[in-house]
């Protein structure tokens, strides 16, 4: 039975080949499945970003953003030039000389009940005026974090870019700079001899100041760059504080321990003052201020948040040739600044196509430029292609420039809470008619 024997085989052969193929068909059908999730979910990004394309075109977005620098300015020009090609937004720059402005302006609409047709668009911001924004649902929220260009700051390992002031953004700013308090010095002024060094701590700046009275001075505050160096000090001078006092400037100031954090500080002014630019009664209003004090020689020992912007200044010619800048030894006071959109933003698609620029390589890289601004960029290099990594690289640095690895430790902004109890107690105790 030859035949019957060929027919049993043939037919179990048969069996093997239609399990074989179903299997087969099964795990296709199972990758093709998750090929498609994954293809839909790239597709479902590249889709909203389409859209976000899509809608922002062709729309007004108002800026309110810090006007006090003609170099900043300037830079918001060219930002506005490039975004008219690429989308027809027609970005407006509303010049702030304090960004409380725009929160008081949003927060003025919100109690009108004014939800959906605010007037501010876009904000530059960070710190108290973020914290007050965030603790009064002012801002939109998760938009940040889907930037395309968001990935370029490696939010994964890099906290700085999700943290403001300690405070988590939650996806409502877009990081656009960092920047570190940085001392500069006339150096024909100081010239390197025993007795006439810069200072590099808090402690030699206050006897350095005693020993060259009127050459030194802040901005009084609210001023950022003078509120900058107060918390500095503020930082400094607790830094052998027991661990329960110290852990205070990371939590919010209360009328229980604003007394007991303040006090060092207030103490040290009071040292201070005396020696100050124009014996400490009166104080210059701002950063640019103090930097024109620099230029006029009347002052001879100043700072910035922004290092750059130093060699930028001397290349402009509003700081002399003779400018050095260095990093003190004791810490740098170091922060990101971001931007964010209103809740009630009347152009809130158009204003992500405005972040995720100022976000790109292009609009980073020129900004970095010294004579650009200086502003440092807020973008991790290893995330870049090497053309995109080749955008920021400088030949030869300025002699004026912080010389680099100079920051040896960068000190943490405390809670923002303590902006406003340190203001109202400078003020009490130092404020001044002018």
């Amino acid at each position: 039975m030859p035949s019957i024997k060929s027919w049993s085989t043939l037919t179990r052969h048969r069996l093997y080949w239609v399990a074989l193929g179903v299997v087969l068909s099964i795990y296709v059908g199972i990758s093709s499945s998750t090929a498609v999730t994954n293809n839909n979910a790239s597709t479902e990004k590249q889709s909203y970003w389409q859209q976000i394309e899509t809608l922002g075109k062709n729309q007004d977005v108002y800026f309110y953003a810090w006007g006090g620098d003609p170099q900043i300015n300037a830079y918001l020009q060219w930002v506005a030039a490039q975004v008219k090609t690429d989308y027809n937004i027609n970005l407006v720059h509303v010049k702030l000389s304090d960004t409380s402005e725009a929160v008081s302006r949003v927060l003025a609409e919100k109690s009108a009940n004014n939800n959906s047709q605010g007037s501010v668009d876009l904000v530059w911001i960070n710190g108290a005026n973020f914290a007050t924004m965030s603790e009064h649902s002012l801002l939109l929220k998760q938009w940040a974090n889907k930037l395309p260009n968001f990935a370029f700051t490696d939010p994964a390992n890099n906290p700085t870019v999700s943290l403001d002031f300690g405070i988590p953004t939650e996806g409502m700013e877009a990081p656009w700079g960092q920047v570190s308090l940085t001392f500069y010095y006339d150096s024909l002024a100081i010239d390197g001899s025993v007795n006439n060094t810069p200072p590099t701590t808090l402690n030699e700046l206050a006897s350095w100041s005693a020993q060259h009275p009127g050459r030194f001075s802040y901005p009084k505050p609210p001023d950022f760059l003078g509120m900058s160096f107060l918390k500095y000090a503020l930082v400094m001078l607790h830094e052998l504080s027991p661990d329960n006092v110290k852990a205070q400037l990371n939590q919010p100031a209360t009328e229980q321990n604003t007394a007991l954090v303040l006090e060092p500080l207030w103490k040290f002014l009071d040292q201070l003052h005396p020696s100050l630019w124009r014996s400490g009664e009166y104080f210059m209003q701002s950063g640019a201020q103090m930097q024109r004090l620099v230029d006029d020689t009347e002052l001879s020992l100043a700072f910035t948040f922004s290092a750059p912007a130093i060699p930028a200044a001397v290349q402009r010619y509003d700081l002399p040739a003779s400018i050095r800048s260095y990093a003190m030894a004791d810490g740098s006071l170091s922060n990101t600044h971001f931007v964010a959109i209103p809740y009630n933003a009347s152009h809130q698609t158009s204003a992500q196509l405005v972040a995720n620029f100022l976000l790109s390589p292009i609009a980073q890289a020129h900004k970095q430029k010294p004579h650009i601004w200086g502003d440092s960029t807020v973008l991790v290099q290893s995330m870049l292609s090497p053309e995109q990594q080749a955008l920021f690289k400088v030949s030869t640095p300025h002699p004026s420039a912080l010389p680099v690895n100079s920051i040896k430790r960068a000190v943490s902004e405390p809670h923002p809470s303590w902006v406003e109890a340190i203001m109202q107690g400078w003020q009490m105790r130092y404020g001044v008619s002018l």
